[in-house]
Order: structure tokens, then sequence, then C-alpha cells
């Protein structure tokens, strides 16, 4: 591979992992037109057999809506292989969600470890979802004891990384 045709799929593999971040932005910060923004409009999804089936978009929307009430909500992916064969890629991404949520005046936190088997293209530019496949390892509810009540993270566009990301992008002293 020369170093030109390098640099043009690190650059892709770039914009897919970023895209994968902002999946879990958007269902953290419960932020749809972000999510949209993830998933082609002709997307589909399968979270499993308990999990939702249908468009990507139409993911985004359902995820925030049933995860609205939670308490707290957070997505890491990790182990990210991707390979790129022109404007089609395919990729495996770890992800570790942990929702916090009060059941019956208890607080419980479910973790969930899975694989997002996903399927991308290019279409005007964009590196966007056309299938995901979502793979569930394990998962677990617990109770849980808080060692402090944490005030500042918000799950809208009032977190501070919104203006943090704003400034950046504004390019502020």
């Amino acid at each position: 591979m020369r170093k030109g045709e390098a640099m043009t799929e690190l650059a892709d593999k770039q914009a897919i992992t970023e895209q994968l971040y902002r999946y879990c932005r958007s269902v953290d910060r419960l932020d749809i037109a972000l999510g949209h923004g993830v998933f082609h409009e002709d997307a589909a999804v399968d979270y499993g057999e308990r999990g939702f089936k249908g468009s990507g978009r139409a993911a985004i929307d359902w995820i925030c809506a049933a995860h609205g009430g939670l308490l707290a909500h957070s997505h890491q992916i990790s182990n990210v292989l991707i390979e790129v064969d022109g404007d089609r890629a395919g990729s495996e991404a770890y992800v570790t969600a942990t929702l916090r949520m009060e059941r019956e005046g208890r607080l419980v936190q479910m973790e969930v470890w899975s694989r997002y088997c996903d399927r991308w293209s290019r279409r005007d530019g964009t590196w966007r979802i056309d299938r995901r496949d979502t793979v569930t390892d394990y998962d677990c509810v617990r109770d849980v004891t808080e060692m402090y009540r944490h005030d500042r993270a918000r799950r809208d566009g009032s977190d501070p990384s919104y203006a943090a990301l704003a400034h950046g992008l504004q390019g502020e002293a």
C-alpha cells in the first residue's frame, strides 16, 4: 500500500471511529439529532432478541425515550477493528454500557458488555452505518451504594461537554 493510500485509509478509519463515539455521546446525552447523524436514513439495526429491531434512526428515538428516565448512562467503545474497501467498510467495536436507575426504592446499576458489528458506507463524503447487529456477551444488574452524589453531568445540551466542544469549534480564547 502506498503512503497516500495508507493515509486515506487511516482517515477513513478515524472518521468511522468518531461516528462510533458520536453514537455513544448521543445516547448518553439523549441527543437525538447527533444519533440520527450516525445512521444513513435507510439503515437497519438489530439489537438482539430483547432489544430494538428496525431503522437506525428509529433506534435512536427508542433508546433516548426508553433511557430518559435513568439517573445516569455511560457507554465506552474499545477494541475497534475496521476494514475499509473503497466507500464501504465493516467494523466490530466492543461497548460497555453502564446504566444507573432506581427500582423499587433501591439504587441499581445495569452493566452490559456487547459488540457492535456494523456495516458502513460513505455517501456524499460522510461515513454512516448501513446495518448494525449487536451481540451481547453478558450483562448484570446489581444494587449499588453511591460514594458521592454527583450533580455536574447533564443528559442534554447543558452538559459541560457541549460548551467545551463548541469552544473548540468557535475558536474562542
